[in-house]
């Protein structure tokens, strides 16, 4: 395909949805949204943000012991802590089998991340192979990020194209692909960039990997609700969404299941279509509900668990 074939097609993808973000509208609706989480601050909704929580753990310092020890710690939520567990354990992909071997919760997904996590910077064929072993594995889902840089020089093509070629390898594996949106920072990048991901097949549009300065943001989520909602008007297919990075206390992630609630729709706010990327959240989570007082998700520590 020339690039002028490639350039009509991708315009005459885009052409199906807004062609102009109205920034004064979506900074009155985040308002609008911050006034409705205050409503929203409950311990019901923060039992509700707990099991939207991808527990992740993408440290240089993760070991296989480490993960082993969480994942069992996962086993134990609802038997001792007595509410619904998290979304999934994400993990990078040399530990799946760690998690899968240790992991008895079967309502608990299996998650890695891939291609080239969190740079993206590799060949396809190396992202391909990646996403086929993490689910030959025993991963349920897979965390891509697009190809940024390419995006911003103009690689609308090539985000779709590896979308495409990963959610091939993913099957009927659920395929998580981060825009990057502290990156991109640009509302309209950030729309169009979600659209073009789930016209390629996303199952979840996410914003960062949290290994940049800037992660998730009221305006990134906003924006990403709308495109959400602007595609399932078009489609009728329904894709998730994900914040990722910076995600640090209940009450952001509450404001988040606030901004979904409001565009979207609360049938959205269900883990099948909404999720919290955070390594600590779910620690903070469990504080506020007064269920425990020191880590309970930790490597370190004496836990039996």
């Amino acid at each position: 395909m020339t690039k002028s074939q490639n350039k009509i097609k991708m315009n005459e993808i885009l052409d199906k949805y807004r062609k102009e973000l109205n920034y004064a509208e979506v900074q009155a609706g985040i308002n609008d949204a911050m006034a409705l989480s205050k409503e929203m601050m409950s311990d019901e909704n923060f039992k509700k943000l707990f099991s939207f929580i991808d527990l992740t753990f993408l440290n240089t310092t993760d070991y296989r012991r480490g993960i082993a020890k969480v994942t069992r710690q996962v086993n134990h939520v609802k038997p001792v802590l007595g509410i619904d567990n998290v979304a999934a354990i994400c993990v990078y992909p040399r530990f799946v089998s760690t998690v899968k071997d240790n992991l008895e919760d079967d309502k608990v997904g299996i998650a890695a991340v891939v291609g080239g996590f969190p740079a993206s910077q590799t060949f396809l064929e190396v992202k391909r192979l990646e996403t086929k072993m993490v689910f030959e594995n025993g991963a349920t889902e897979a965390d891509m990020v697009i190809s940024v840089g390419e995006f911003l020089d103009g690689g609308s093509e090539l985000l779709m194209k590896e979308v495409a070629a990963l959610k091939e390898e993913a099957g009927d594996g659920i395929l998580k692909v981060i825009l990057e949106t502290g990156v991109l920072n640009d509302l309209s990048l950030i729309y169009k960039a979600s659209i073009l991901a789930m016209e390629a097949g996303a199952d979840f549009i996410k914003t960062s990997t949290g290994k940049e300065k800037v992660g998730a943001t009221p305006e990134s989520v906003y924006v990403m609700a709308m495109a959400i909602k602007d595609y399932y008007d078009v489609t009728g297919r329904k894709v998730g969404l994900k914040p990722a990075g910076g995600v640090s206390t209940p009450e952001n992630g509450v404001e988040y299941m606030a901004i979904v609630k409001q565009v979207i729709g609360e049938e959205w706010l269900t883990n099948e279509l909404f999720r919290i990327g955070s390594s600590s959240l779910a620690d903070k989570v469990l504080k506020k509900l007064g269920l425990t007082e020191d880590k309970f998700f930790s490597f370190g520590g004496d836990s039996s668990y």
